[in-house]
């Protein structure tokens, strides 16, 4: 058999979504291209955009440990949750979905007035109590639109009404999006002191603002459970609160890109705790040190349960080309669905490829056995052409590997 020539293959896949977590996408590959090209030189680095998955991914990579305890979900009922903590423990890794997330409440009592960040705001506090002052935080999968007041409030935060009254003091109450409405001042001295000495960043793909037609009620409270009149009641409640968040700290959140995060949670963390927030790509790239795990690759495979022209607005695949351009390493795309392919193509990809055969229909691909099945026998002939490429034209003809069912 003719020799395979040295070839080194990054594979840095996303979560193919209700299907494959990152690692189980990444190991398909992997695993695809060690069985039946022993030759190849390959590596898996699970990634994520900071939502879903964003917390093991960097427990993976980091080897630190799961902190695991008690708190409140967005309804303000307990359930488990966890975080993680590096190996020096200075930092904490926290995904807020775990807390605060949608999937935590059923569809029916979904409803963004009465839903609480609090359930995150104890995480953090723990995280403090335990002596970490580096926070990396992903804003995705929320349930909420309280601004964050909830979380804040876990954290010492009192909110008070135009009568002083402490508001979301009541039993199994925190604060909501409802309550933030009634807010007219914030007393900040029963704050946890190690709260100030502590630095957030906040991984998060989403521009949109504080409020307004743009903001976090208009465009992400409906998939949270509100109808249209929830809708307007809560932009009002957004507007209202930023004037008090300028009152109390002279920060101007309104139309700030990204405020809009987590139902205003990000916009809250700015203000109150000067959280930085960047692309939930970038952040999560240079916690996983991409840049040097991918240098001298041949070759990077990346990927996500579905792409087209929104992969190029901030997802982790346009964040993995752009570092892999940058270095000169060609990028393949390898998604469930394909859309946009001139535009993919245009971006940078060399190819893109959808593991999904014609007329396979969605339920069954999204059947998790099926799509790795799918992705190992798209990775199979990619491999395959690349090899057919990388070979002499002398081998082209008489390569076992090339005429042997593989």
């Amino acid at each position: 058999m003719s020799s395979i020539p040295s070839c080194k293959i990054i594979i840095a896949m996303d979560s193919f979504k209700g299907c494959l977590s990152s690692s189980e996408a990444g190991q398909a590959v992997m695993e695809e291209i060690r069985e039946n090209f022993p030759g190849i030189e390959v590596a898996c680095i699970p990634v994520s955009d900071g939502g879903d998955g964003m917390l093991d991914v960097l427990m993976q990579a980091t080897g630190g440990k799961y902190i695991t305890f008690n708190v409140h979900d967005p309804l303000m009922h307990l359930h488990t949750a966890r975080y993680g903590l590096s190996p020096d423990g200075r930092t904490a890794f926290i995904e807020m979905a775990i807390a605060s997330g949608i999937n935590l409440v059923p569809p029916a009592q979904r409803n963004p007035m009465l839903t609480s960040t609090y359930g995150t705001g104890e995480l953090i506090r723990d995280a403090l109590k335990r002596g970490c002052r580096d926070f990396i935080i992903g804003l995705g999968g929320s349930a909420t639109n309280d601004a964050g007041l909830g979380m804040l409030q876990a954290l010492g935060f009192r909110f008070l009404n135009s009568q002083k009254e402490v508001l979301g003091t009541r039993p199994g109450e925190a604060m909501n999006g409802m309550l933030m409405g009634e807010v007219a001042s914030v007393d900040t001295s029963c704050v946890c002191p190690e709260l100030w000495q502590a630095r957030f960043l906040l991984a998060c793909d989403v521009q949109a603002p504080f409020h307004g037609l743009q903001g976090a009620a208009y465009v992400f409270a409906p998939q949270k459970g509100a109808d249209e009149n929830i809708v307007k009641a809560l932009d009002r409640n957004l507007e209202h609160i930023a004037s008090v968040i300028r009152q109390e700290t002279g920060k101007d959140i309104a139309k700030l890109p990204g405020a809009g995060a987590a139902g205003g949670m990000g916009g809250a963390m700015i203000a109150f705790l000067d959280a930085t927030i960047k692309p939930g790509a970038k952040v999560m790239l240079n916690a996983l040190r991409f840049k040097e795990r991918i240098a001298e690759a041949n070759l990077v495979i990346t990927g996500e349960g579905k792409s087209d022209r929104q992969t190029l607005m901030g997802k982790i695949p346009s964040g993995i080309l752009e570092e892999a351009i940058r270095q000169g390493i060609p990028t393949l795309l390898l998604s469930g669905s394909i859309e946009d392919v001139d535009e993919l193509n245009r971006a940078g990809f060399l190819g893109v490829f959808s593991t999904t055969p014609y007329p396979m229909p969605l339920a069954q691909a999204m059947m998790p056995h099926t799509a790795q099945d799918n992705i190992r026998k798209t990775t199979r002939q990619i491999i395959r052409i690349l090899l057919y490429d990388l070979l002499s034209a002398r081998d082209k003809h008489h390569c076992p590997l090339l005429t042997e069912s593989t």
